[in-house]
């Protein structure tokens, strides 16, 4: 009798008030899934996962536990985001990046973030190892953050990948604010004009992500996997006779891995690990990524300006961060606010799909860097 009751009482005994807290992380996570619409088919599942690994001897993670067989069976081994990036490459459109090959400049400036957060977690007394994890949420890309995280930082790869995405899915909130900071009205009128009839041949497309694959693999090896697979679906779009894998990488396949890696991210936030001051230190941390990437985009756009009598916009330099494609949106709205006839959306998605490759060699570059110093 007193073994049924313990079975019985054991979840409520078992309670803490951490516990309660991760439920109500987790409800407000589907809350700004749901009702916000920010990121919500990554956040509804990982906020549903905050929930199960929080309930007293929950049979959803444990040597036996689904959650805990797709960490060991898509995260631990990096599968789940590798395939995420073959949905990203196919969505993505190269046409505007190959008509502006200028705007490869911004991608790569607008990383500055991942090392200043690097830097400055080093300095607050993260070892380099978490200080490189934490950084790299700069690069604006879950599935980047997670490939990092999961070499680097396993312990905090639940508060880095929701800050990564919380803080993707803030885009439109965090930069207006600091691309306002760093501008004049008149620098925000700036036009900027595009030739549509300026087409990108299908050889080129078809070139494109080939050419990237190897040069970028070649500057950094690690990143062969995530830039490789990017490109393979990006390959995929603009090869004739396949788009029915085009198709299914663009639905199916990224419905499917964001659904399984959601939910087995927030079965990673389990309430001893996930609330303690680091954890809150990496939310810091991660907005100051942000702000640098968007900080530095701009402040390059405003250098370059300096020595050019066609000016550029400064706000482009804030999409080159790697959220694609709600950055390059930003920036375009923000333009038609302060002038309804201006219309840079097409630079700023130009600018926004060479921080896809920007971000992932940046994290190539870090990876193969701090590996070295770590002798890893």
């Amino acid at each position: 009798m007193e073994s049924l009751i313990h079975d019985l009482t054991m979840g409520i005994t078992g309670l803490t008030w951490k516990m309660v807290v991760m439920w109500g992380i987790g409800f407000i996570l589907m809350y700004l899934a749901v009702v916000k619409d920010y990121e919500p088919l990554l956040l509804m599942p990982m906020g549903f996962g905050a929930i199960l690994c929080n309930i007293p001897f929950s049979s959803a993670i444990g040597p036996d536990g689904p959650l805990t067989t797709l960490l060991n069976a898509g995260i631990a081994n990096e599968l789940f985001p590798v395939l995420i990036f073959v949905a990203v490459g196919a969505m993505c459109d190269f046409t505007p990046l190959l008509q502006m090959p200028f705007m490869m400049i911004f991608g790569g400036a607008a990383q500055f973030g991942i090392f200043a957060t690097i830097v400055l977690a080093a300095v607050l007394g993260f070892p380099l190892n978490q200080a490189a994890a934490v950084g790299i949420i700069g690069a604006a890309d879950g599935p980047t953050t997670i490939f990092v995280a999961n070499k680097f930082a396993k312990e905090l790869l639940g508060p880095l990948s929701v800050a990564a995405y919380s803080y993707m899915s803030l885009v439109p909130i965090i930069q207006p604010p600091v691309i306002r900071l760093l501008t004049t009205k008149k620098e925000r009128m700036i036009r900027m004009p595009y030739n549509a009839a300026e087409g990108v041949s299908k050889k080129a497309l078809i070139i494109f992500p080939i050419m990237v694959t190897i040069v970028a693999g070649i500057i950094a090896p690690i990143s062969v996997a995530l830039i490789g697979f990017l490109m393979f679906g990006n390959l995929l779009r603009v090869c004739a006779g396949v788009e029915k894998l085009s198709d299914t990488a663009q639905t199916t396949l990224a419905n499917l891995v964001t659904l399984l890696l959601g939910i087995t991210i927030g079965g990673t936030m389990v309430a001893d690990g996930f609330l303690n001051v680091k954890t809150l230190a990496v939310m810091g941390l991660g907005l100051v990524a942000f702000i640098f990437d968007t900080a530095g985009g701009v402040l390059l756009a405003k250098f370059i300006n300096l020595f050019r009598k066609e000016k550029i916009n400064p706000m482009i330099g804030a999409a080159g961060i790697s959220a694609f494609p709600m950055s390059g949106r930003v920036v375009a709205k923000m333009a038609l606010q302060e002038d309804k006839g201006n219309y840079i959306i097409m630079q700023a998605i130009g600018a926004n799909a060479s921080g896809q490759i920007g971000s992932i060699i940046a994290g190539g570059v870090v990876l193969a860097v701090v590996g070295s110093m770590l002798g890893m």
